[in-house]
């Protein structure tokens, strides 16, 4: 197992089960559709930290982001400031994903999300817009829940993001499912 260095998760097991088991009506149809909550797994992704400067015409911002170090295709994470020692927390596990992004183009990628996310702030604001990116040494995971649905060998997954407390879509869940096939045919 190897040892990572992850953000706190504000969410545990038992409000992770709850939120993927809310009860009601709405649960007793998604349990009638997908089957009954299986098990409930921490899962970590690893993410690059950027020191990121905008210069808009004469104004310059400097701030933290953080992009996934797997593909560089989940919505980037951002810090008001670099995590503190109490934000951090160190664990072993084996529920990771491995990062295959490497410094080059993870830069390229956080200064084009970066873009994106100004521009849609207002793009007709933009002045002269010029981004920059500076790695930040050492990766941080991001923690995740994972829910496990299903009946017999079919298992369907949800997932939470454990510090945001959001239920996550389509690139984190196929994310996990490509880490789950892979660790599979590893074996």
């Amino acid at each position: 197992m190897a040892l990572i260095r992850s953000l706190k998760a504000n969410v545990t097991e038992e409000e992770a089960k709850a939120e993927f088991s809310p009860g009601g009506f709405l649960d007793y149809l998604h349990t009638a559709a997908v089957g009954p909550l299986r098990s409930v797994a921490e899962f970590y992704v690893p993410f690059l930290l950027f020191q990121v400067t905008v210069t808009n015409a004469d104004q310059v911002q400097r701030r933290v982001f953080g992009i996934d170090a797997v593909s560089g295709s989940l919505d980037p994470f951002e810090f008001d400031e670099l995590p503190g020692p109490e934000q951090v927390v160190y664990r072993e596990t084996r529920n990771r994903a491995r990062p295959l992004l490497d410094e080059a183009n993870a830069r390229e990628l956080i200064i084009s999300k970066v873009q994106r996310i100004l521009f849609q702030s207002g793009f007709f604001r933009m002045r002269q817009l010029q981004i920059s990116a500076e790695l930040i040494p050492g990766e941080i995971h991001v923690p995740y829940w994972v829910g496990f649905r299903g009946v017999g060998p079919i298992a369907r997954l949800s997932v939470i993001d454990a510090v945001r407390r959001r239920k996550e879509g389509a690139k984190v869940s196929s994310l996990v499912r490509t880490w789950l096939t892979s660790i599979r045919t590893q074996e």
